[in-house]
């Protein structure tokens, strides 16, 4: 192999990886806008963990202790 090749296979590398990290950039991006839209999370709440760091500052989401016991026994 001579190296007009090899840096030929490497350009052709970095785009296809450039593109797929892409694709998967968007497809996260819209799970998580489809995720808040339709009510399964509320990332809002999350995004001010950062300043609502104290001890007794209130929970994002409370522990739900049934579903805690049903994990529990699974294991």
């Amino acid at each position: 192999m001579d190296m007009e090749l090899i840096r030929n296979i490497q350009g052709w590398a970095y785009v296809s990886m450039i593109f797929i990290i892409t694709i998967g950039l968007y497809a996260y991006i819209y799970h998580l806008y489809k995720s808040q839209r339709d009510g399964v999370k509320d990332y809002e709440k999350y995004s001010d963990m950062a300043l609502n760091d104290n001890i007794d500052d209130i929970l994002v989401e409370a522990k739900d202790p049934q579903k805690d016991e049903k994990d529990n026994k699974e294991r």
